[in-house]
C-alpha cells in the first residue's frame, strides 16, 4: 500500500528513531551532492536491477523521496 507522508511526519519518524528504510530516487550525482541522513540511493534508471539487493526485506517500511519543485 502506498501512502504519502509530509516532511514533518518524516522528520518526526527520524527523531523517534522509527525503523524504516529511507530511499532517495535521484541520479547518483544528485545523491552525492546532498541527501537526507541515512538515505540510500536508488537511481530511477537502476530500480529494477538494484532494488532486490538494496531492499531485501519485503516487509520493511520504505520511504521514498526525490527532488521536486516544492
Amino acid at each position: 500500500m502506498v501512502q504519502t507522508i509530509s516532511r514533518d511526519d518524516l522528520l518526526n519518524k527520524i527523531k523517534r528513531a522509527d525503523k524504516f528504510q529511507l530511499v532517495e530516487v535521484l541520479p547518483k550525482v544528485a545523491y552525492e551532492h546532498a541527501h537526507l541522513p541515512g538515505a540510500i540511493n536508488l537511481p530511477p534508471d537502476r530500480i529494477k536491477d538494484m532494488s532486490a539487493t538494496l531492499l531485501p526485506d519485503k516487509t520493511a517500511d520504505i520511504i521514498v523521496y526525490c527532488g521536486g519543485p516544492t
